[in-house]
């Protein structure tokens, strides 16, 4: 199974992208996790995105906050999927990452997620995976079956509960 890269622009984003390191734990995806910066490591981030794919990864997650260039240089040096997470800061609520990430130029393409949403980059990312994975696949499937009984469960609860106010 190709391995997932996630690539946090501070350390102080691990609490934005832990859902995301779950989930990818959850559903046994490898992966690696590392802090570059797209403006204090920028021969970092060039270097590691363009031997990623010879490394094994079949997507990058890349997470940031404020200007947020991480995942557009990330992009920039790999033929990969690369999916950006827009990390909250105390600068505008994470707008403005959100806007540096989903902005990309045309033939530079980021695919991102909400504000702070690792759990489904991850997710996405094991999506991406599951293409020539059936093992995998079916581990989402199950993942999504479960998630709807839930729902139902919840439904039903509400039901009984509505019921007996009656």
């Amino acid at each position: 199974m190709k391995k997932v890269a996630v690539i946090m622009g501070s350390l102080s984003d691990l609490p934005a992208v832990r859902p995301g390191i779950d989930l990818l734990q959850r559903l046994s995806i490898p992966f690696e996790a590392h802090v570059f910066s797209a403006h204090r490591t920028p021969e970092a981030v060039s270097r590691f995105a363009a031997e990623a794919e010879q490394a094994g990864f079949g997507a990058i997650i890349a997470a940031a906050g404020k200007a947020a260039h991480l995942a557009g240089v990330v992009a920039g040096h790999t033929c990969l999927p690369v999916i950006g997470i827009p990390v909250k800061s105390s600068t505008l609520d994470g707008l403005d990452a959100l806007l540096a990430t989903v902005q990309m130029p045309s033939g530079v393409p980021v695919a991102t997620v909400a504000i702070d949403g690792a759990y489904n980059a991850a997710l996405l990312a094991a999506q991406i995976l599951a293409l020539s994975d059936d093992t995998l696949a079916a581990r989402l499937r199950q993942m999504k079956q479960d998630m709807a009984a839930e729902v139902l469960a919840k439904d039903e609860a509400l039901q009984q509960q509505l019921r007996e106010d009656k």
